[in-house]
């Protein structure tokens, strides 16, 4: 097992001595460190093995076959990351997958990592598979996939096998999204097996190289279920799917032949259609990228004015802002991101005091004011066919008596009404804290958008750990009390601490990368690029837009 398949649980990501005091910019580091190891797949011994075969890493196939100096952005690299450990890990989930551009096109890739258990589905792999098919399907983009797996991992297979989010639909997907017009090529460079043929086959152009297998069940299943003897190549191989069964579309020797062939077949795709809306110039930042995470306050309790952190991210000729003396601690506005106009919602963190008098109301908190401007603003952007991105550092939403009483959960669910509606491109990023309904209101994962990113130190959750811990601890405390059993104090700092462990483990981002809930973890120093690059993908093929209904105050 690498090291890079080491549980996420038991290694929080610790900085070398070198690094940063800043501990935005120490996470960072850690996490690049940690990505280095994750992107070796199975190990060097491993890849030593793929390359005696004469066949490249699922890496090196990306490479080939992107164009020279284009940015692949990939997407679940963290996926499958500590769940695995009992059966020997399962490296990012066993496959890559990424938003690339080959011959001048942006393109979804899915590449089996064989030095993976062999390139075998777990659990994750499927989930990993189905998030690159969505993504080609809401941005309308071409799909590769470079084939080299062993089929389902059959000590796991009843978590693999059945249900609507496992092995079967993406089957499913290669079917619809060909349907719906988007382009599907499929490489076959090593082995295809199982119901994992399907796959390709349901694609709509395939090359198969000399030396690969495709089959529904291998020489040595035939022989144990039917009695016949058949080689490889007899059975499933490139020049027999080629020239008899009639499967494959073009045989090629190698994989640079294959990976160059599609180079060729996507090249005969009409051009990507230019940039629905895009400035000729594009003024930078008023700030540098590198001060945002100087701006960004980790403790919960830390003050800091999002405006400053926007001033690092959007196009420098200002950031147009939605109703600023209201319902303050969430900022919205108009700006643009690379020459793109764009409808931001924020979540601010300063402690603010009501113009009118009232109580202090706390950054990080969505309260009713704040939710009913945010649901108008997302009106007003889906309106004007203004894509959206949401900025998380948020607590959730206010509580007590007087919020109750004051409406909070209508006003809220104004907010999550706009956000589930609105049918513009929608970006998230999680900047530090994204716990509870806020995750929801702005647009979490559950609310489709496009693309949902985290910076590396931040924490997203059912709630706060210490605030989790805490309940966990009166709820337990409490049910052995009602059982009679004495609790000392003993017991209960050694349950203190077990619970403020737990939750600190699974409020740490990797734990939310590992199951697919984010999409990548992003240097904050890359964070604009990235956004730039995720907004042009997500806005280049304009689907109509419908509103569900007409701006009205909320």
């Amino acid at each position: 097992m690498s090291s890079a398949s080491a549980s996420a649980e038991s290694s929080p990501p610790t900085p070398s001595a070198a690094a940063s005091t800043n501990p935005i910019r120490a996470a960072a580091e850690a996490i690049a460190a940690q990505e280095a190891q994750i992107k070796l797949g199975g190990g060097l011994k491993a890849i030593e093995r793929q390359h005696e075969k004469n066949r490249l890493t699922a890496r090196e196939r990306i490479q080939r076959l992107t164009d020279p100096g284009s940015r692949f952005l990939e997407l679940g690299l963290w996926a499958g990351y500590g769940l695995y450990d009992e059966v020997g890990g399962a490296v990012s989930a066993g496959v890559v997958v990424g938003v690339g551009t080959v011959s001048a096109r942006r393109v979804v890739i899915v590449a089996n990592d064989a030095t993976v258990k062999a390139g075998a589905f777990f659990p994750m792999t499927c989930k990993k598979v189905l998030r690159a098919q969505r993504v080609a399907y809401d941005n309308r983009l071409p799909m590769i996939y470079l084939v080299d797996s062993a089929g389902v991992f059959l000590p796991m297979q009843d978590e693999v096998f059945p249900d609507e989010d496992d092995f079967g639909r993406i089957f499913r997907n290669n079917a619809v999204l060909s349907a719906k017009g988007i382009p599907q090529f499929a490489a076959i460079l090593g082995n295809c097996v199982a119901g994992g043929a399907y796959l390709p086959v349901l694609c709509d152009t395939l090359v198969m190289t000399d030396g690969s297998g495709l089959y529904l069940a291998g020489p040595a299943l035939v022989k144990a279920a039917i009695g016949q003897e058949v080689s490889s190549e007899d059975l499933g191989g490139a020049k027999m799917h080629a020239a008899v069964s009639g499967t494959v579309d073009y045989r090629e020797p190698d994989d640079p032949a294959a990976l160059e062939r599609l180079r060729k077949l996507v090249a005969l795709l009409p051009p990507d259609p230019e940039p629905v809306q895009r400035r000729s110039a594009v003024p930078p930042p008023r700030r540098p990228i590198e001060e945002l995470e100087t701006i960004i306050k980790t403790g919960f309790a830390q003050q800091y004015d999002i405006r400053d952190a926007l001033e690092c991210l959007v196009d420098g000729d200002g950031f147009e802002e939605f109703r600023p003396e209201y319902g303050r601690t969430l900022v919205c506005g108009f700006a643009y991101l690379g020459g793109m106009p764009l409808g931001i919602v924020a979540s601010q963190r300063l402690r603010i005091k009501p113009e009118g008098g009232g109580p202090l109301q706390f950054g990080g908190v969505i309260y009713a004011d704040s939710a009913e401007k945010a649901a108008r603003f997302v009106m007003e952007a889906n309106q004007s066919r203004v894509p959206l991105l949401f900025l998380q550092d948020v607590n959730g939403f206010e509580v007590g008596r007087e919020a109750e009483r004051g409406g909070i959960i209508r006003s809220g669910a104004k907010l999550v009404n706009a956000v589930s509606n609105a049918q513009v491109p929608k970006l998230t990023v999680i900047l530090n804290a994204s716990f509870g309904a806020g995750h929801y209101a702005l647009c979490g994962r559950a609310f489709d958008p496009r693309f949902l990113f985290a910076l590396p130190q931040a924490r997203y959750a059912v709630m706060g750990a210490a605030q989790a811990s805490q309940t966990m601890l009166d709820v337990n405390v409490a049910a052995l009390k009602r059982t009679g059993k004495e609790v000392s104090e003993a017991d209960l700092e050694t349950m203190r601490r077990d619970l403020a462990a737990k939750y600190d483990r699974e409020t740490d981002i990797r734990y939310a990368a590992a199951r697919l809930w984010i999409d990548a973890i992003l240097d904050p120093r890359d964070l604009r690029e990235t956004l730039i690059l995720a907004l042009d993908v997500a806005t280049r093929h304009r689907v109509p837009v419908e509103p569900a209904w007409g701006v009205f105050q909320v």
